[in-house]
């Protein structure tokens, strides 16, 4: 538990990381409430990238100064024209193990990561079933379905073996890290030996999880070459959403026996680079968050997302009791969300409206919770929430890093707030 007094000490840290980041740092007092310390973060978030424009002005699309040397924060960038070419030398956002190395491609988002990761795939692998597990994000799943026609989508069921099985295509499978806790966990207990590449969506666990270290290890038990896929904007930038910013990694392991897959992934690899070039979806430098990869960071990123976590499980356990028959899933691997539904089923239009409706009444009575579509906030986060596989909307509650008190009365204001307004009518 972590009182309030306590949290204000760690926000102002989190400030203070900000703020140092400036080439002339702001007098700023410490936090007297959750209000401040948004407002700072944000404000300090959009010193930073004014900064960052003023500083290389000569760093333009066209790269036409030759005394432009881009940087932000630890990042040092070199590029030519559009920034095709773009190479990034600087921290990375995961922490691999050791008998692998990695090779970086960053995008202008998580979304151009994936889209031109799998249109590549279909000079390099061909005609392929990509399977995905019951929750998959459903963008994915409509990019695949609309614009990848190389790939045949297979949903897979519980259980999992068949769906891992070999077959007469390569198999590819899309591991999600919003995907339901109960089929995460089933996919790593199958043999994975019919799998001829990892697409891993890491976007909702911290970039040093060990979640994501666990099914690394399982992929280089069954010999399955990974790309790791990831939008950088959540969880990897103090909560203030620094800036655009995707990246598909490239894992290689050592071992000489696997020599195949290898190939596999540079090929691939280099095919992205590509595809990201006539695309147009390279990063941009502005976006990279000039306070990541130092000691601080990364011990203030790990209790954010502890503080996030244990939240996130009072809150299932909370609504679990108190909305048992409103809840729509309340064990996402990732812990970082819940999902609620009506007594009488949601479309995407009273969806929306019930997140901004709860939203204003619960802010109106001064907690901390707005209408917005992303997580790992300092405030609550309420939005609209379509499962593509089930085709059924709910609404998402995003869990905050708040202290534990308010978090709780926050969660019980939100569960006596839906029940009265979603829980009378019929069905």
């Amino acid at each position: 538990m972590e009182t309030s007094e306590a949290y204000l000490d760690r926000k102002h840290r989190e400030i203070g990381l900000l703020n140092d980041c400036l080439r002339s740092p702001l007098h700023l007092a410490r936090p007297q409430s959750v209000d401040e310390v948004v407002v700072s973060k944000f404000q300090l978030a959009a010193a930073l990238r004014a900064e960052h424009a003023l500083q290389d002005w000569r760093a333009t699309e066209t790269a036409w100064s030759h005394a432009a040397s881009p940087s932000s924060g630890p990042f040092v960038f070199s590029y030519d024209y559009q920034r095709a070419d773009l190479k990034v030398s600087g921290p990375s956002f995961y922490e691999l193990e050791r008998g692998c190395r990695s090779d970086a491609i960053y995008t202008a988002s998580g979304m151009a990561a994936i889209s031109a990761l799998l249109l590549a795939s279909a000079r390099i692998i061909g005609k392929a079933d990509v399977v995905v597990l019951p929750g998959t994000y459903g963008e994915t799943l409509e990019l695949i379905e609309s614009l990848v026609p190389h790939l045949r989508l297979v949903i897979a069921s519980l259980p999992l073996g068949e769906a891992f099985a070999a077959a007469a295509l390569p198999r590819l499978l899309l591991l999600d890290s919003c995907a339901p806790a109960r089929a995460f966990e089933a996919a790593l207990r199958c043999d994975g030996s019919g799998l001829d590449l990892l697409i891993f969506d890491t976007t909702c666990f911290a970039g040093r999880s060990a979640r994501i270290r666990r099914v690394l290890r399982w992929a280089a038990r069954w010999d399955i070459p990974v790309v790791l896929v990831r939008s950088h904007n959540k969880l990897d930038s103090l909560g203030v959403e620094y800036g655009r910013l995707g990246s598909a990694v490239f894992v290689h392991w050592s071992r000489k026996d696997l020599k195949a897959g290898q190939l596999l992934s540079e090929s691939l690899a280099a095919e992205t680079r590509n595809a990201v070039r006539l695309l147009g979806g390279a990063a941009l430098p502005a976006h990279f968050p000039p306070f990541v990869g130092s000691v601080a960071y990364w011990a203030l990123t790990k209790t954010r997302v502890a503080a996030i976590l244990r939240n996130g499980r009072h809150a299932a356990r909370y609504f679990a009791a108190e909305l048992a028959s409103l809840s729509a899933e309340l064990h996402f691997t990732h812990g970082l969300y819940v999902t609620l539904r009506g007594r009488r089923a949601l479309d995407e239009a009273t969806a929306r409206q019930a997140a901004e409706d709860m939203s204003r009444d619960l802010s109106g009575k001064g907690f901390p919770i707005r209408h917005a579509g992303s997580f790992g906030f300092d405030f609550a986060a309420t939005e609209w929430f379509h499962d593509a596989t089930t085709d059924r909307y709910s609404v998402r509650v995003a869990v905050p890093d708040l202290p534990t008190e308010l978090w709780k009365d926050l969660a019980a204001a939100i569960a006596g707030w839906w029940a009265r307004h979603q829980g009378d009518t019929e069905g």
